[in-house]
């Protein structure tokens, strides 16, 4: 029975085809069934992979490590209250309370940004270290236009160091970057930022970062059906053939994995949506933490973690 086992768990991470989440999930239940057998739990042909990049060395990213560096496979070691095979694939976040944590303290608004900033850099390392697939994030809605024009210059630039300053903390730590949103009315210099940012780090798979950025639910909506209906004009799509899986993959986040949130968190303690992901949410779970963004560290992180997995997700079936 083992010797059929293994043969089959060979053949299998073997192939190119099988789709890679299915496969991951197949290899961490194989490896705790059989640990006699010495089962990896990463897919053969990314074990090759990583052992070509190991030989065949790569481009200098200024940081003297490659992404193929992150690629070797690592014991995922989860807080107490956590576990594995309950965690999210997708975790977005409200980002949500830089002005009131500012002025609670008599702080300046670029020192509350800046405050928020490192959190959601925080929040960057702990999906990594947890072995979370897609972090998002709503940096800055179309609503936020109205504010102050001081105010949207100080998150222009944040978003600009952001992109620019953590691009080799992105290659060191073999995260990939995606920018969603209306991006042509940011300046220049911001938008050449993304796109170099994006362009560096599109091959890096340990964790999605999925910035949304002048981002409006309703337009991702409204642009989907948009491109949808001008197929449907030049004859390139038949109307009775559009489906809810053909609809998603016209929205902002098609870029991602896995484009849908299993859980969604904002802080502040506002509890709404603020039309982020509208489509995408239609199953997340959501959780509404008093923290304001600057106060919201690990433990809080951790708390929200384990409120989602207390929940009994059913997809509306009873």
């Amino acid at each position: 029975m083992f010797r059929n086992v293994h043969f089959w768990y060979r053949s299998l991470n073997a192939s190119q085809e099988f789709p890679r989440v299915a496969l991951r999930r197949f290899n961490d239940r194989a490896a705790s069934l059989f640990p006699s057998l010495g089962l990896s739990t990463t897919p053969q042909h990314e074990q090759q992979k990583q052992r070509s990049g190991d030989q065949g060395g790569s481009e200098n990213t200024g940081s003297g490590s490659s992404a193929a560096d992150h690629l070797v496979s690592k014991e995922i070691i989860l807080p107490a209250g956590l576990q594995r095979e309950l965690m999210p694939n997708h975790v977005g976040v409200i980002l949500d309370g830089n002005r009131r944590w500012a002025r609670s303290k008599g702080l300046s608004l670029e020192s509350g940004y800046g405050a928020g900033a490192r959190r959601w850099k925080l929040m960057w390392d702990l999906c990594l270290k947890w072995d979370i697939k897609v972090l998002s994030g709503f940096c800055f809605s179309s609503e936020n236009w109205g504010r102050p024009k001081e105010e949207v210059e100080i998150v222009l630039s944040v978003l600009e160091r952001t992109v620019k300053q953590e691009l080799e903390t992105f290659m060191r730590k073999n995260i990939r970057l995606s920018v969603i949103g209306d991006v042509s009315g940011f300046p220049r210099s911001l938008r050449e930022g993304i796109f170099q940012a994006e362009e560096t780090t599109k091959n890096n798979d340990s964790l999605h970062l999925v910035m949304a950025t002048n981002y409006s639910g309703q337009n991702d909506i409204v642009q989907a059906c948009q491109r949808i209906a001008a197929k449907v004009k030049d004859g390139l799509l038949d109307h009775n053939h559009i489906t809810r899986s053909l609809f998603e993959q016209e929205l902002g986040t098609q870029c991602a994995e896995f484009p849908c949130p299993d859980l969604i968190i904002r802080t502040s303690d506002e509890q709404r949506i603020s039309n982020f992901f509208l489509w995408q949410a239609a199953y997340a779970e959501l959780y509404f933490a008093p923290e304001l963004l600057p106060d919201f560290g690990e433990a809080e992180f951790v708390e929200a973690l384990v409120s989602f997995q207390k929940r009994q997700r059913r997809f509306g079936s009873c």
